[in-house]
């Protein structure tokens, strides 16, 4: 899917952007940070439900979120679709693709979004200038990696209640960590989306959030959350404590 697809926005400034602490090294100095800039040709906006790549599509650039939110997916030869992945500002999307010069997932657009181009090639030869240049991108991009194993090893061994708790929770943490609220927050995605991501029916993820909210864990109406305890949310995961 070429760029041509997507309305351009003008080249966006990395020195400027709140973003720069989670989607780039901390230890670039302001010389590094500037040149890292001028590699990135524009953003682009990606409307609601539009895809920023598909399956197979040509690996030629990596995408660092800047305005909303998408998901990754496969579909199955039956047409049915798995989320893989949830990502929001900060993120980079498109890492699937480097070992294999082409995306082995779709990306799709939760809602009105924009990201950072970053073509690759310029990428790889910005961070070969300096091997500790390389090495503080290279553990940018693996931390990304690391937190999806970490998400799929621990959920196809827990219970749904317990897949829930920690789906709040680490959607608590992405979201401190950019400055907003832990404890409200907005669900970007649907319920169904959810479910196919943590491998629960659209019904389990309806009663077990509406379990949540009677034992006084969160309120929830319609997609805004606010949790209400978040120990009581942890400790579902250590089993000292869950809803009835």
């Amino acid at each position: 899917m070429g760029l041509k697809n997507f309305k351009q926005c003008p080249s966006p400034s990395c020195s400027t952007c709140g973003l720069k602490n989670i989607c780039l090294p901390k230890k670039l100095a302001s010389e590094e940070l500037k040149a890292f800039g001028f590699i990135i040709p524009h953003s682009k906006k990606v409307f609601k439900g539009d895809k920023l790549f598909r399956k197979a599509d040509s690996f030629k650039y990596l995408y660092c979120v800047r305005i909303g939110s998408f998901k990754t997916s496969v579909t199955s030869p039956e047409g049915t679709e798995q989320v893989t992945g949830f990502y929001m500002p900060g993120e980079v999307l498109g890492l699937c693709g480097v070992s294999s010069n082409s995306h082995y997932c779709d990306a799709t657009a939760i809602e009105d979004a924009e990201v950072c181009v970053i073509p690759y090639k310029k990428f790889e030869e910005f961070c070969n200038k300096d091997s500790q240049l390389n090495k503080n991108f290279l553990s940018v991009l693996s931390a990304e990696v690391v937190r999806g194993h970490k998400n799929l090893l621990s959920l196809g061994s827990l219970r749904a209640d317990e897949k829930l708790a920690s789906f709040l929770l680490d959607l608590s943490q992405r979201y401190e960590a950019r400055g907003y609220s832990r404890t409200e927050f907005i669900l970007r995605m649907t319920r169904g989306e959810i479910g196919s991501f943590l491998g629960l029916k659209l019904e389990t993820v309806s009663r077990v959030l509406s379990k949540f909210a009677d034992s006084n864990l969160i309120e929830i109406h319609q997609k805004r959350v606010h949790i209400l305890n978040l120990a009581g949310l942890k400790a579902i995961l250590t089993e000292e404590c869950r809803p009835e």
